[in-house]
Protein backbone atom coordinates (compact mmCIF):
# COMPACT_ATOMS: atom_id res chain seq x y z
CA UNK A 1 0.00 0.00 0.00
CA UNK A 2 1.12 3.38 -1.00
CA UNK A 3 2.21 5.85 2.20
CA UNK A 4 0.84 9.32 2.57
CA UNK A 5 2.60 11.75 3.85
CA UNK A 6 2.10 15.40 4.37
CA UNK A 7 4.72 18.49 4.82
CA UNK A 8 3.84 21.48 5.91
CA UNK A 9 5.89 24.74 8.12
CA UNK A 10 4.11 25.89 10.91
CA UNK A 11 4.84 29.21 13.17
CA UNK A 12 5.64 28.44 16.58
CA UNK A 13 2.62 29.62 17.66
CA UNK A 14 0.37 27.26 14.93
CA UNK A 15 -0.23 29.08 11.81
CA UNK A 16 0.70 27.45 8.69
CA UNK A 17 0.23 30.80 6.24
CA UNK A 18 -0.38 34.80 7.75
CA UNK A 19 -4.02 35.92 7.22
CA UNK A 20 -3.70 36.88 4.10
CA UNK A 21 -2.38 33.98 2.66
CA UNK A 22 1.46 35.22 3.30
CA UNK A 23 4.05 32.11 3.10
CA UNK A 24 7.15 34.90 3.36
CA UNK A 25 8.47 33.40 6.76
CA UNK A 26 9.26 29.98 5.55
CA UNK A 27 12.87 31.03 6.12
CA UNK A 28 14.42 28.07 3.16
CA UNK A 29 18.15 27.62 3.04
CA UNK A 30 20.26 25.55 1.22
CA UNK A 31 19.84 22.99 3.44
CA UNK A 32 16.17 22.69 3.38
CA UNK A 33 16.43 22.87 -0.19
CA UNK A 34 18.17 19.55 0.17
CA UNK A 35 15.65 17.91 2.31
CA UNK A 36 13.25 19.04 -0.11
CA UNK A 37 14.62 17.91 -3.01
CA UNK A 38 15.16 14.44 -1.06
CA UNK A 39 11.12 14.39 0.15
CA UNK A 40 10.56 14.73 -3.76
CA UNK A 41 12.80 12.26 -5.16
CA UNK A 42 10.84 9.71 -2.83
CA UNK A 43 7.62 10.37 -3.70
CA UNK A 44 6.01 9.85 -6.77
CA UNK A 45 2.65 12.16 -7.10
CA UNK A 46 1.86 15.06 -5.24
CA UNK A 47 -1.71 16.27 -3.72
CA UNK A 48 -3.07 19.47 -3.40
CA UNK A 49 -6.16 21.63 -1.83
CA UNK A 50 -7.69 23.80 -4.68
CA UNK A 51 -6.25 26.84 -3.11
CA UNK A 52 -2.16 25.43 -2.86
CA UNK A 53 -2.67 24.40 -6.03
CA UNK A 54 -3.22 27.52 -7.75
CA UNK A 55 -0.26 29.19 -5.77
CA UNK A 56 1.48 26.14 -6.94
CA UNK A 57 1.02 26.61 -10.36
CA UNK A 58 1.44 30.10 -10.74
CA UNK A 59 5.33 29.85 -8.93
CA UNK A 60 6.39 26.27 -10.28
CA UNK A 61 5.61 26.79 -13.69
CA UNK A 62 7.57 30.15 -14.60
CA UNK A 63 10.15 29.38 -11.84
CA UNK A 64 13.77 28.48 -12.91
CA UNK A 65 15.06 24.88 -13.53
CA UNK A 66 16.05 23.04 -10.68
CA UNK A 67 15.99 20.04 -8.62
CA UNK A 68 12.37 21.19 -7.21
CA UNK A 69 11.08 23.00 -9.97
CA UNK A 70 11.83 19.93 -12.38
CA UNK A 71 9.82 17.73 -10.03
CA UNK A 72 7.17 20.28 -9.42
CA UNK A 73 6.71 20.00 -12.91
CA UNK A 74 7.27 16.70 -13.94
CA UNK A 75 5.49 14.82 -11.29
CA UNK A 76 1.52 13.59 -11.29
CA UNK A 77 -0.43 16.26 -9.41
CA UNK A 78 -3.83 15.52 -7.67
CA UNK A 79 -6.09 18.81 -6.83
CA UNK A 80 -8.85 18.08 -4.44
CA UNK A 81 -11.76 20.86 -5.90
CA UNK A 82 -15.63 20.76 -5.90
CA UNK A 83 -15.18 24.26 -7.41
CA UNK A 84 -12.49 23.69 -10.08
CA UNK A 85 -13.60 21.96 -13.29
CA UNK A 86 -10.03 21.08 -14.53
CA UNK A 87 -6.36 21.84 -14.62
CA UNK A 88 -3.81 23.28 -16.78
CA UNK A 89 -0.41 22.22 -15.45
CA UNK A 90 0.98 19.45 -17.31
CA UNK A 91 0.35 16.02 -14.96
CA UNK A 92 -2.47 17.32 -12.98
CA UNK A 93 -6.25 16.09 -12.78
CA UNK A 94 -8.96 17.14 -10.47
CA UNK A 95 -10.86 15.39 -8.41
CA UNK A 96 -14.54 16.54 -7.03
CA UNK A 97 -15.87 13.44 -5.15
CA UNK A 98 -15.45 12.67 -2.32
CA UNK A 99 -11.83 13.47 -0.73
CA UNK A 100 -11.40 10.02 1.77
CA UNK A 101 -12.74 7.90 -0.52
CA UNK A 102 -10.16 8.77 -3.54
CA UNK A 103 -7.41 9.18 -1.02
CA UNK A 104 -7.81 5.33 0.29
CA UNK A 105 -8.39 4.29 -3.69
CA UNK A 106 -4.78 6.23 -4.31
CA UNK A 107 -3.33 4.36 -1.22
CA UNK A 108 -4.26 1.00 -2.80
CA UNK A 109 -2.79 1.44 -5.64
CA UNK A 110 0.50 0.46 -6.99
CA UNK A 111 3.03 3.16 -7.03
CA UNK A 112 5.47 5.15 -4.27
CA UNK A 113 4.31 7.46 -1.74
CA UNK A 114 2.36 10.57 -2.49
CA UNK A 115 2.57 13.84 -0.51
CA UNK A 116 0.73 16.75 0.44
CA UNK A 117 2.45 20.02 0.24
CA UNK A 118 0.52 22.87 2.38
CA UNK A 119 -3.29 22.49 1.44
CA UNK A 120 -3.72 22.80 5.57
CA UNK A 121 -7.97 22.02 5.31
CA UNK A 122 -7.11 19.28 2.81
CA UNK A 123 -3.96 17.75 5.39
CA UNK A 124 -6.62 17.89 8.20
CA UNK A 125 -9.18 16.36 6.89
CA UNK A 126 -6.97 13.28 5.51
CA UNK A 127 -5.80 13.09 8.64
CA UNK A 128 -8.45 12.97 11.18
CA UNK A 129 -9.82 10.10 8.72
CA UNK A 130 -6.66 8.46 9.36
CA UNK A 131 -5.21 8.16 5.87
CA UNK A 132 -2.51 9.87 7.25
CA UNK A 133 0.80 7.90 7.32
CA UNK A 134 3.39 10.49 8.05
CA UNK A 135 3.43 14.30 8.89
CA UNK A 136 5.91 16.37 8.74
CA UNK A 137 6.08 19.46 10.30
CA UNK A 138 8.66 22.09 9.82
CA UNK A 139 8.05 24.40 12.73
CA UNK A 140 9.80 27.96 12.04
CA UNK A 141 10.96 30.34 14.90
CA UNK A 142 8.88 33.00 14.33
CA UNK A 143 5.69 34.20 15.96
CA UNK A 144 2.99 35.38 13.39
CA UNK A 145 0.47 36.54 16.20
CA UNK A 146 -1.86 35.41 13.33
CA UNK A 147 -2.53 33.85 10.44
CA UNK A 148 -4.27 30.46 9.56
CA UNK A 149 -3.97 27.44 12.06
CA UNK A 150 -2.12 24.22 10.97
CA UNK A 151 -4.79 21.81 11.23
CA UNK A 152 -8.19 23.21 10.78
CA UNK A 153 -11.96 21.66 11.74
CA UNK A 154 -10.49 18.59 13.33
CA UNK A 155 -13.52 17.47 15.14
CA UNK A 156 -11.51 14.18 17.02
CA UNK A 157 -8.72 14.11 18.41
CA UNK A 158 -6.21 12.55 16.65
CA UNK A 159 -2.84 11.34 18.99
CA UNK A 160 0.06 11.24 16.63
CA UNK A 161 3.59 9.58 17.69
CA UNK A 162 6.94 11.34 17.32
CA UNK A 163 8.98 8.77 15.06
CA UNK A 164 11.88 11.58 13.46
CA UNK A 165 13.64 14.90 13.94
CA UNK A 166 15.51 17.25 12.40
CA UNK A 167 17.32 20.13 12.86
CA UNK A 168 18.42 23.07 10.18
CA UNK A 169 21.18 25.69 11.00
CA UNK A 170 18.33 28.31 10.18
CA UNK A 171 16.36 27.20 13.70
CA UNK A 172 13.56 25.65 11.77
CA UNK A 173 13.03 21.99 13.23
CA UNK A 174 11.23 19.15 11.45
CA UNK A 175 9.23 17.02 13.65
CA UNK A 176 7.80 13.95 12.01
CA UNK A 177 4.55 12.19 13.44
CA UNK A 178 2.54 8.98 12.76
CA UNK A 179 -0.92 8.13 13.77
CA UNK A 180 -0.65 6.22 17.30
Amino acid sequence: MRRLLVKNHMSLDGFFEGLNKEIDWFGFDQEQFDDSVALLNSVDTLLFGRTTYEMMKAYWTFAPPDPISDKMNSLPKIVFSSTLGSADWNNTRVVNGDIGEEALRLKQQAGGDMVVLGSGKLASLLLERGLVDECRVYLTPIVLGRGNPLFQQISERVNLKLVGTKSFQSGVVMLAYQAD
